[in-house]
């Protein structure tokens, strides 16, 4: 990882080191990418360097979930994330990130982002502090203690969605209730569908390892240990990741803090744009001390005709963010960076 210790004191000959001219670089950047959430961490990105200054981002189709997510929206959100990443180790380096969303969409609809470096002014302190926090993000899908998110902790996550272009509101009483008890519907339908159990299976715990080869852990997909116990009371409608198997069971607290994540509009270039402000959200809330996990259930049912209206003041809902302080979470694994570094020739070359 970059030493961001050292971002603000280098020499004008270092800052102007290219920031993907050397393998070291190229491993930190796209290493911090890599470490956003995505839906089952499925880690659906791929990055191609195409000179000293510009790396690319494309979608890694073949890890569409095509059961759950079969519009790509889940997959763009991802992309998204991985994106917010890239730009903040972009910045840790002394450069700023021209980022170009889907630059050929007629040709290249995979290629989702370039990202074009150019030498700037070194990191301020949030952008290093959001890129320190990086590695230290997690999904909780544990019981938070209920202890209330401070207004002015929620106040820094509005305005970290609002720098991405997204808005995060706040949902409470029984607006929150009324959500919690769509997620619940959501997912019983969902896991009533064979393929999406099917889809689900591959992708996590015990079921998955039988695609494992050569050891027993693998670099993607949920393990058990990331699953969380399942809601006693069924209050907290948390994704079920063993669905018909034996779990352990906790109490969850009795009035979940919520946050929706809204674009104005709901196609690709939205998705994007809703990855990046979620991570900034949950890179800030991290920073922050606050802990975090999704829903998107309801939105994973959302009819593709739907996609380009505009519903409600603030657009489309694309994550709903449940916000509070709970337990330490160990990390789920990542793909190593060659495994998602592609070494094609640049389009066009």
């Amino acid at each position: 990882m970059i030493d961001l210790g050292a971002a603000g004191h280098r020499s004008p000959a270092a800052a102007l080191e290219p920031p993907f001219a050397s393998v070291a670089r190229v491993c930190a950047i796209v290493g911090a990418a890599v470490a956003a959430p995505s839906v089952h961490n499925t880690q659906p990105w791929r990055f191609h360097c195409a000179d000293d200054t510009t790396m690319e981002l494309y979608a890694d189709l073949d890890r569409l979930l095509t059961a759950t997510d079969p519009m790509g929206r889940g997959l763009g959100i991802s992309c998204g994330a991985a994106l917010l990443n890239l730009r903040l180790a972009v910045r840790a380096t002394g450069h700023d990130a021209h980022v170009r969303l889907l630059p050929r969409p007629a040709d290249r609809p995979d290629l989702l982002a370039t990202v074009h470096a150019v030498p700037g002014a070194p990191p301020d302190p949030d952008e290093r502090l959001l890129h320190e926090m990086i590695p230290h993000r997690r999904t909780n899908r544990f019981p938070f203690d209920g202890r209330p998110v401070a207004r002015e902790v929620m106040v820094g996550l509005v305005h970290a969605a609002h720098a991405e272009g997204a808005t995060l509101v706040p949902v409470a009483g029984r607006t929150a209730r009324r959500v919690l008890d769509l997620v619940a519907m959501a997912d019983d339908t969902l896991s009533d569908d064979p393929a999406y159990r099917a889809e689900l299976a591959a992708w996590t715990g015990t079921d998955a390892r039988a695609a494992w080869t050569g050891t027993d852990a693998r670099p993607d997909g949920v393990p058990e240990h990331a699953f969380g116990p399942r809601p006693r009371d069924g209050r907290v409608p948390m994704r079920d990741f063993a669905p018909g198997r034996r779990q352990a069971e906790a109490d969850f607290e009795a009035e979940p803090q919520l946050a929706a994540l809204f674009t104005r509009g709901d196609g690709p270039r939205d998705w994007l744009r809703a990855g990046q402000a979620l991570q900034r959200v949950l890179l800030t809330a991290t920073a922050k001390g606050v802990a975090a996990s999704l829903f998107s259930q309801p939105l994973d049912l959302r009819p593709a005709q739907h996609r380009g209206d505009v519903t409600g003041p603030f657009g489309h809902v694309q994550m709903l963010i449940r916000l509070g302080y709970g337990p330490p979470v160990p990390r789920v694994p990542r793909r190593p960076v060659p495994d998602v570094l592609d070494g094609r020739e640049a389009p066009g070359a």
